[in-house]
């Protein structure tokens, strides 16, 4: 285990070696399994570590953050190679995604300086006010305490050891027990180890963070089951989630689990836009669509759009463009089993037309995209038309008029994205499917795609279940933090009790504050 230096109790089987995606096929030396006395040691270990951790400075935490980015791009090349071997993408996305990672890290650290994420808030006493005195009333946000993370296996480094989760609960001063994930123990493990020197570097108690491996589901059962793990951040499957949240409920002291599980993320070709660039349109689709074998949360596996030439230009265009599509590696022999499942389930639906497949390729892994259209009617009359088929999976809706795309729009559930492909003319129908859209998923986006998440301050990547666990909340940006994060007031305390930051000498120090009702800059 990497993190706080406790024993092991491995499982039976001695343990599990890593997997090469582009041949399923286990290689080099076996990791350990770890198990419950593992997961016991490491969350006593975070427990003990919160009250100190907590108490660190905004600077310190900062640098600690920054320390940590420093020591993930210090491993080298042999991350990437590990992470290329483990996950089958290729060196450009990981090194892109090795950036992400490193750059969400700094992100934070700029948001634990500037402060604003203590929320404070100040309301000074009127003694004489009538008919009853105010008493002076004082709030911050503190953090929750000890968080699980589960790492994701579709970012082997943004949304895992070290991601967004990661960070975001690190900044906001909760000690993070992470689940690795089994398909790439290696690359979890080298930054695992990175961010153990960070801790050691920094002067902070090993129990900051601590790394847990094991093929299984039973040792994140355990993990979340806890009682010293006051909250969960998971991106995954919809059934895993859901497993989570159960499990979290179920304690005699429940807890929020942050889940992002399952969109489909629909796409709108508006009227006047098919018309002017449908065929171009179509050929931008496919690039979106097959990106890293379509396994992003944020695919585009929805079209909708209305009947028209523009759209049988979109069509024509798409079908062409993914009936050319190499077939690609995907991440794992499960992922790859799973995406052929539905293709197949859609394939054989009688109401659904198959448009393209892409080609075949060498190797058990190797997913073909897969592209098929139906009638809104159809698509309306079938729930499981509209589930997520994670890989480089989408079906185009085909709608009568504007009240029938409104009509399947309604009928969505949650999702992370919506985007709107449109001309200055179709602006008109925009403005009428934006209030519908806005109840439907945490980001809209307009002539774009949605593959990309920029790392920034206004970034939401959440939206309504079962896109994410709660719509409140964003697992990108720097809004993350206020997952990890719980208000207290403080009534009547003297100065002395108060924390640094409420109190009256920290005047000036920059930090925001609402004194009175009234925004300060400090």
């Amino acid at each position: 285990m990497t993190g706080a230096a406790i024993s092991s109790d491995r499982a039976e089987s001695g343990g599990f070696r890593s997997v090469a995606a582009e041949t399923g096929q286990p290689e080099g030396e076996a990791f350990p399994v770890h198990g419950p006395a593992d997961v016991a040691a490491a969350c006593a270990a975070a427990e003990a570590a919160f009250d100190i951790y907590r108490a660190t400075g905004r600077e310190e935490r900062a640098a600690f953050l920054e320390r940590i980015a420093d020591e993930i791009m210090g491993i080298g090349d042999g991350l990437i190679v590990a992470a290329m071997r483990e996950s089958g993408l290729p060196r450009a996305r990981l090194e892109g995604e090795r950036g992400r990672t490193t750059g969400q890290l700094r992100l934070f650290a700029n948001v634990v300086r500037a402060g604003a994420w203590l929320g404070l808030r100040i309301d000074p006493a009127l003694p004489d006010r009538q008919p009853l005195p105010r008493p002076d009333i004082r709030l911050r946000m503190i953090p929750l305490g000890p968080v699980a993370v589960f790492g994701a296996s579709n970012f082997p480094l943004a949304f895992s050891t070290a991601g967004g989760d990661t960070a975001s609960a690190l900044a906001a001063g909760c000690p993070v027990v992470v689940k690795g994930h089994p398909a790439h123990p290696e690359t979890g493990a080298l930054v695992a180890a990175a961010i153990a020197r960070a801790v050691a570097a920094s002067g902070l108690p090993e129990g900051v963070f601590s790394h847990l491996v094991g093929p299984g589901n039973d040792l994140g059962a355990a993990l979340v089951q806890d009682p010293r793990i006051a909250a969960v951040g998971f991106t995954g499957s919809r059934g895993g989630g859901l497993a989570l949240m159960k499990l979290a409920q179920a304690r005699p002291v429940p807890i929020p689990v942050y889940a992002e599980m399952s969109s489909i993320n629909p796409v709108l070709l508006l009227p006047e836009a098919l018309k002017a660039r449908g065929q171009a349109l179509g050929q931008a689709f496919v690039g979106s669509l097959t990106m890293g074998a379509g396994q992003f949360c944020t695919n585009p596996g929805l079209i909708l759009a209305i009947e028209g030439e523009g759209l049988d230009a979109f069509v024509a265009a798409a079908t062409e463009g993914v009936g050319g599509a190499d077939a690609q590696v995907m991440l794992t022999t499960g992922i790859h089993d799973a995406f052929e499942k539905g293709t197949a389930a859609l394939a054989s639906n009688g109401s659904v037309e198959t448009l393209a497949r892409g080609r075949e390729g060498n190797g058990c892994t190797r997913g073909q995209a897969a592209l098929f259209q139906t009638t809104a009617s159809a698509f309306l009359a079938d729930k499981a038309l509209g589930h997520e088929v994670f890989g480089a999976s989408s079906i185009i809706v085909r709608c009568r008029d504007e009240a029938e795309l409104r009509t399947v729009l309604a009928g969505l559930e949650g999702q992370l994205t919506a985007t709107l492909h449109m001309d200055a003319a179709d602006e008109a129908i925009a403005s009428r499917l934006l209030p519908l859209l806005e109840r439907k998923v945490g980001r809209i986006l307009a002539n774009g795609w949605p593959t990309g998440v920029e790392v920034c301050h206004a970034m939401v990547h959440g939206g309504p279940f079962p896109a994410t666990s709660d719509a409140r909340t964003t697992s990108v940006g720097s809004l993350a933090i206020d997952r990890f994060l719980r208000p207290v007031s403080y009534q009547n305390l003297a100065q002395a009790l108060l924390p640094a930051e409420l109190g009256d000498a920290a005047a000036g120090d920059g930090v925001p504050r609402l004194v009175d009702g009234v925004l300060t800059t400090g």
